[in-house]
């Protein structure tokens, strides 16, 4: 399509099924009072239909020729009929007619040979482990709401199977300098042996050269956050190749900035302004709180040593005789 100047225009995107079709299927599902989700439903039979359909054109494809083309006389090969398989989709178990060819040298690509869980089922089931739902409440869920019966054998074999994937993304090798590094700690309720506890996650997460964020680890600690656990594991980012660190940023745990420059001689370590400012209004009545944060923000938003110097100056003015800690803390 062109414009008046002769300049191309993007053609429209039109929809795969129109609005027509579908007002056409809902009208009946409404009339014949048919289920829309569930084994029963709609999208469960048209899911099934369009990949029984999907397989007969890779069958068409592998052939060379239609469904009853004369073309298949004396070809050497041709269809063999067809059996039922069952497979489990992000709609459901869907029931689907497999396709077969007399000299078994079909290979369908829509549904693998021996696969029975089309891609997105092991995401979905990965996701529901990692919101903290146990093997047997999986199993629940994708029986209550995906009408999908699996075992919990085969939810632990696919978490299990990410487990190369993840340790290959924690030992894999990182740039030799990162412009900034951020190192922080939060506390997660995890279960262990049974029973749900709070642990520390240990995470890093640093700035490349290219302004790009990259996780560069996650570790679980088993108590609290201490600075000789995080110099294991600075000692690991620098084994993993991280030779050099400008600036670091992390709150003012005790050791803190001495581990980071045990690792990185060279490294700036700035104390992390959300921690300050956290601690700062420690010292602050909660009605006072909203007022005193709003003055303390041009200190740390100053562009230079001098303006930040004269914005503590205006702070310790107004609130320096009602909270001299504050003043002292920033100093």
């Amino acid at each position: 399509m062109t414009t008046t100047d002769g300049e191309m225009m993007d053609e429209p995107v039109r929809p795969v099924i129109d609005d027509e079709l579908v007002d056409r299927l809902m009208a009946q599902v409404d009339a014949e009072g048919l289920e829309l989700l569930g084994p029963e439903g709609v999208l469960t039979e048209l899911t099934s239909r369009v990949l029984s359909r999907g397989l007969e054109v890779e069958m068409t494809d592998h052939l060379g020729y239609e469904r009853g083309d004369a073309a298949g006389w004396g070809s050497g090969n041709n269809r063999n009929g067809s059996y039922p398989k069952t497979v489990q989709t992000d709609a459901g178990t869907v029931p689907v007619e497999m396709p077969r060819d007399r000299n078994a040298s079909f290979e369908p690509r829509l549904i693998p040979k021996h696969q029975r869980r089309l891609q997105g089922f092991n995401q979905l089931v990965i996701s529901l482990v990692a919101r903290g739902m146990t093997v047997r409440d999986t199993q629940a869920h994708l029986q209550e709401v995906y009408g999908v019966e699996v075992s919990p054998e085969l939810i632990s074999r696919v978490t299990d199977a990410i487990l190369p994937e993840l340790r290959a993304w924690q030992q894999r090798p990182l740039d030799a300098v990162y412009p900034i590094l951020y190192l922080d700690a939060v506390v997660v309720k995890v279960r262990s042996d049974h029973v749900v506890v709070n642990r520390p996650v240990y995470i890093a997460l640093a700035v490349d050269i290219d302004g790009q964020k990259h996780v560069l680890g996650i570790w679980l600690g088993k108590g609290d956050e201490g600075a000789k656990f995080w110099l294991g594991v600075l000692t690991e980012l620098k084994n993993r190749g991280v030779t050099d660190v400008l600036v670091a940023c992390c709150d003012g745990l005790t050791g803190f900035g001495d581990a980071i420059e045990s690792v990185w001689p060279h490294t700036v370590v700035q104390t992390c302004v959300v921690h300050l400012i956290r601690n700062s209004i420690r010292y602050c009545s909660w009605k006072d709180r909203r007022a005193v944060i709003k003055t303390l923000k041009p200190i740390y938003q100053a562009a230079t040593l001098e303006a930040a110097s004269d914005a503590l100056d205006d702070f310790e003015l107004e609130w320096g005789g009602q909270y001299p800690a504050i003043v002292g803390s920033a100093r």
